[in-house]
C-alpha cells in the first residue's frame, strides 16, 4: 500500500531539487513551455507566467514593457511608508514575515525581477481550465485594477488565486487543493497517528514529562486518531 506520508516526502524532496537542477523529471511536458526571464519578447500582455520556486510556483500576470503584476506577501508595508523601499525586490525574510502577518501587495515588477533568477512557464494553466481565458487586454486591465495592498492567506488568497481571477474569472489554486488533499490522505492514515505517538514518546523521554511536552503531544496523537 502506498504511504501519503512517502508521496508528501517525495513532493518536498522533489520541488528541493527542482531548486538544486536535481529535479528527477526536469523535462518539461508537451503541452509547457519554458522561457528565460530575458527573453521578454516572447511574452504578451496579459499572459500568465509561472515561476517553480524551491516548495511552489509562483504566478503573475504580463502587463507588457517588462513589467509583471503579481500579489507577494510583505510585512514592509506595514512598517514603513517609504515607497523606494517598498518597491525595491521583496527578500525571503520579508515574505516570511508578510506570509506570518498575512499581509500583502498585488505589486508590478520587471520581468527579471519577478522570475528571479527561474525560468518561466507560459499560459501552462490553460489547459486546466475547461473554459476558455478572457481577451488578454481584459486580463491585463483586471490586473492593473488590482495592483495595491490587500489581504493573503497560503492556502485561500495567495498569487494563485490572483492570476486565475485575472485570465478566467474564477479564483483557484491547484496548489492549495492539492496541499490539502495531500494533508487529508496523511489525517486519514493510520500510520501517522503511530508516528505521532513514537515521537511524543521520543520527547517525552529525553525532556521528561513536561506538561508543554505532554499535552500537546496527547493532543495531537488523540486528534489525529479521532480523525483517521
Amino acid at each position: 500500500m502506498k504511504s501519503p506520508l512517502l508521496d508528501l516526502l517525495f513532493f518536498v524532496l522533489n520541488r528541493i531539487s527542482l531548486y538544486a537542477n536535481l529535479k528527477l523529471f526536469s523535462m518539461p511536458e508537451e503541452d509547457e513551455t519554458y522561457v528565460y526571464y530575458d527573453e521578454v519578447t516572447y511574452f504578451k500582455r496579459g499572459d500568465l507566467l509561472e515561476v517553480p520556486r524551491t516548495l511552489f510556483v509562483h504566478f503573475g500576470i504580463y502587463l507588457g514593457n517588462n513589467k509583471v503584476a503579481h500579489l507577494m506577501p510583505d510585512i514592509l508595508p506595514v512598517l514603513s511608508d517609504d515607497t523606494c523601499l517598498i518597491e525595491k525586490v521583496v527578500t525571503n525574510k520579508r515574505l516570511i514575515l508578510g506570509v506570518l502577518a498575512k499581509v500583502a501587495s498585488i505589486r508590478v515588477d520587471t520581468v527579471q525581477d519577478f522570475a528571479y533568477g527561474g525560468s518561466i512557464i507560459v499560459n501552462h494553466m490553460d489547459s486546466s481550465f475547461k473554459s476558455r481565458p478572457l481577451s488578454n487586454e481584459e486580463v491585463a486591465q483586471r490586473a492593473e485594477k488590482l495592483v495595491g495592498a490587500t489581504s493573503y492567506s497560503l492556502l485561500w488568497d495567495n498569487c494563485e488565486h490572483f492570476v486565475t481571477y485575472c485570465r478566467y474569472g474564477i479564483p483557484v489554486s491547484f496548489q492549495t487543493d492539492k496541499f490539502c488533499k495531500t494533508v487529508k490522505r496523511i489525517i486519514r492514515d493510520q500510520r501517522s497517528v503511530i508516528v505521532s505517538a513514537a515521537l511524543g514518546l521520543l520527547l517525552i523521554l529525553c525532556m521528561g514529562f513536561d506538561p508543554s511536552i505532554t499535552i500537546p503531544s496527547f493532543v495531537i496523537t488523540f486528534s489525529l486518531w479521532m480523525a483517521s
